[in-house]
This record gives C-alpha cells, sequence and structure tokens, in this order.
C-alpha cells in the first residue's frame, strides 16, 4: 500500500543533496546486494567494513551457497558452522579460479595504458591489489591496480641500475648490480643496503620473506637473510650464469641459465638437487613455478615454452610460441588452469597448462578510438584489446599495436605488462554474457 505520509515541503529555491552510497539504509543496501550473483557479492563484501559487516550480518553469502548446493544435490546445512564456513571458502575459490579462466580464454579485454615513469620501464609486479614498477628511471613506483593511484614511491641510488624488483605486504626488494636494497612500504628509507662487492654480478632476484635470492653470472644462487643482514648460503646452480629465477612456498629454488639448464635446490641446501635436462642448449629466459601442480613452466629465447613435472621429474610437453624470446610468464596464484606468457613479438598469449596450447592470443585494437579517463596523476588511454584468430599471421598484426613484452604479472582477471616504455598496461578481462 503506498504510503499516506505526506513528503516535507521544501522551501523555493533550496537544493536537495544528491544521495550518495553512504546515505543508503541498512535494509536498502541488502535488497541490492540480494541481485548480485555469490562472487560480486565476495568483492562487495571487500569493499569496507560497513559493506562487509551487512553482508555477513544478513548471511547472503550462504543463503547464496546453500542454494547453489541444494541445486547440484548436496546436502551440507547439517555441518557444523566451521564446516560450512570452510566448504563454503573453498567453493568460492573454485568459483573464482573458473571465472578467471574463463574470462582469459572467452572474455573481452579492456586495455588502460598510462604514463608510469618518465623513462622505460620493463619490470612489473601484481599483488594483493597492487601494481610494483621499476627500471629506467630513478624510482621504484607502487600503485593501485583500482584507481592506478601511485601509493608509494622508492628512490634507486645513483650510478646504479636496477635489474630485478619484488615486494610483498610490508617490504620493497630490489637488485642493483651487486647490491640488494631493501625498503620499508610505509617509508622511502632503504633499511638494508648491501655492501659493494657482497656478491658477484647480480642478474635476478626473487623474495620470499625471509630471504632474497639473487641469481648471479658466476652460475651461483646466493641467499641473503633479510634480517640478519647476511648471505646464509651460496648455491652452485650451473656452470655458467643463472638467467632467471622462481621460487617456491615450501623453500624451491628453480633457476634457469644462459645454456638452456634448469636446476632445483632448496633453500636449507649448499648445492643443486637435481637437474632437468632440455633437449636443446637454448637459454632459458623466465621460469615459472606452480606449487599446486609442482610443475615449472620456462620460455627461451628461441620462443619456445616448456613444462616440467617435478614429482616425476620429467617434461609434459614443449610447444612454440613465439617467433623469438619468451621475455614473460606467469599465472595466478593457485590456478592449475592457464599460463600467460609475452615476448618479443608484443603478442599477449594464453596457454593451457595441462598441454601448452595456445588458447587465446591478444593485442591492443589500435584502429578503435580511444577513449581517455583520468587518474590521480594525470589523464590515460583506454582501448579495447583484440583477440587474434588462430589462422591469423603474426606478420599481418602492426607492430604499433604489439609493442615487446619485457614483462607481464597476472591478477585476478588482470595482467599487467611493461614494454621497455614509459607507459604501462593494464588488461582488464571480463566474462562474456552467455
Amino acid at each position: 500500500m503506498a504510503s499516506t505520509i505526506p513528503a516535507p515541503a521544501r522551501k523555493k529555491g533550496s537544493v536537495l543533496a544528491p544521495t550518495t552510497i553512504q546515505s543508503l539504509s541498512h535494509d536498502t543496501l541488502c535488497v541490492l546486494f540480494s541481485y548480485l550473483d555469490i562472487l560480486d557479492l565476495v568483492r562487495c563484501s571487500a569493499v569496507c567494513n560497513s559493506w562487509s559487516s551487512i553482508i555477513k550480518r544478513s548471511k547472503l553469502l550462504q543463503s547464496l551457497y546453500l542454494k547453489q548446493m541444494r541445486r547440484s544435490g548436496r546436502d551440507v546445512a547439517s555441518r557444523s558452522s566451521d564446516s560450512l564456513e570452510e566448504s563454503m571458502s573453498a567453493y568460492l575459490e573454485e568459483l573464482a579460479l573458473e571465472r578467471h579462466r574463463r574470462a582469459l580464454v572467452n572474455g573481452c579485454v579492456v586495455i588502460d595504458q598510462w604514463k608510469g615513469h618518465s623513462a622505460g620501464v620493463n619490470q612489473c609486479r601484481m599483488k594483493m591489489g597492487m601494481i610494483l614498477t621499476g627500471v629506467g628511471d630513478k624510482v621504484i613506483r607502487l600503485w593501485s591496480s583500482e584507481s592506478l593511484k601511485c601509493v608509494e614511491e622508492y628512490p634507486v641510488p645513483d650510478a646504479v641500475r636496477l635489474l630485478d624488483v619484488d615486494f610483498d605486504e610490508t617490504k620493497v626488494v630490489g637488485l642493483f648490480g651487486t647490491q640488494l636494497s631493501i625498503w620499508r612500504r610505509n617509508g622511502k628509507r632503504s633499511i638494508f643496503p648491501s655492501k659493494e662487492g657482497t656478491f658477484s654480478k647480480g642478474s635476478c632476484m626473487r623474495y620470499f620473506d625471509p630471504d632474497a635470492v639473487v641469481g648471479c653470472e658466476d652460475g651461483t644462487a646466493r641467499v641473503f637473510d633479510m634480517y640478519s643482514r647476511q648471505c646464509s648460503r651460496i648455491i652452485k646452480m650451473h656452470p655458467e650464469a643463472v638467467s632467471c629465477l622462481s621460487l617456491g612456498d615450501d623453500q624451491l629454488i628453480i633457476s634457469g641459465s644462459s645454456l638452456g639448464r634448469i636446476t632445483v635446490s632448496g633453500l636449507s641446501l649448499d648445492e643443486k638437487i637435481a637437474t632437468l635436462k632440455p633437449t636443446d642448449s637454448t637459454g632459458i629466459s623466465s621460469l615459472c613455478f606452480n606449487p599446486e601442480s609442482s610443475l615449472v613452466f620456462c620460455g627461451t629465447t628461441a620462443g619456445y615454452a616448456s613444462c616440467w613435472d617435478l614429482r616425476k621429474m620429467r617434461q609434459l610437453w614443449k610447444r612454440r610460441v613465439s617467433p623469438n624470446v619468451v621475455y614473460s610468464m606467469h599465472h595466478l596464484r593457485n590456478d592449475t588452469s592457464v599460463l600467460v606468457v609475452g615476448g618479443i613479438d608484443g603478442i599477449l598469449r594464453v596457454l593451457d597448462q595441462d598441454s601448452g596450447e595456445v588458447v587465446s592470443r591478444y593485442v591492443m585494437d589500435n584502429a578503435a578510438v580511444p577513449s581517455s579517463f583520468e587518474y590521480a596523476h594525470g589523464v590515460g588511454e583506454r582501448r579495447p584489446g583484440k583477440r587474434i584468430p588462430k589462422d591469423t599471421q603474426i606478420d599481418g598484426v602492426s607492430r604499433n599495436a604489439r609493442p615487446p613484452i619485457t614483462c607481464l604479472a597476472v591478477g585476478r582477471e588482470k595482467v599487467v605488462t611493461t614494454h621497455n616504455s614509459r607507459h604501462i598496461r593494464l588488461w582488464k578481462f571480463k566474462c562474456r554474457r552467455d
């Protein structure tokens, strides 16, 4: 029944304040949230404490989960609250990974491009909704992947060149030739400036608290403890230079060499424990380890990607995925379905982790009229991405649409890329509506 209470009179000339999301009542928000699917509801619960509290108290997530279980013929309502929470968490993670896979394989993509540095940038990392970029000018920058706001800057020491960079919740770590530097996330002061000559020239670095592992040109991997500020061990990995590294959660170190060798060791050991034997001597240019499946993926200077099973110590597949160097490869943490690779030809490729098949190829659509967007530090450019059909020859795709991908990092339904230019690209994927 319509309300009979008259609306309060408004004074002549007065202006009503605009309705904002903050002004909506608890009941109104509950009604709005009830129209969302389960994954969008999870995203809303992460927006702020207020929304999280409303969604939790209204038990909307639990209600949607129980409906899904009943539709699939599974009865979980009789479980304890802790067991129900655990099974719901696993279900949501499974749903999120499946949506991520479908978005990258069959979805549509929009690319945000912005000027991130004053000189060429060719390193990037993406974790916890943050993007770290560096190399080229004298600063490392940390960006929000949502707003593209630069939230922190870290000055690079004078007269040195940044070779590699990594970060976690509290620290940013940079490799500069024969030096390691560490900054706290909430400040610009370096808390661990390594002394010159601590190790022979480094070529790559990975950080997994409390250790930073540096791959060196003398074939060693040197492990530095961030708290004692000392090199805790030196592991001889290769007769030739270490070209790339990957770390596992269980203290594994996987390294590739300039002559195509792949070796495995442990952080607590002083020597390698296994050597994988590729069929050729092509240099290893990129490595990626998936602890969920114990698979190691590597890219080579000749454009090949291959996969090794560490449990069986054998190669599962090898494919030519690029006409030349594969500079970078990465996958979403816990995802065992797809792998994203990029290299000198500038094509962003999505591979099936099980078979190595290239399931999607993307470039920026330079023929589309760009739109501009404002972010905290200026104006960026937004263009749609374009899927390249399987039968399309790469030479027929304009080089302007595919600058070399020097580095990439994968987030949930996102990929960030650098191209040795001043600009950074964020590829945002979205599942198509059925």
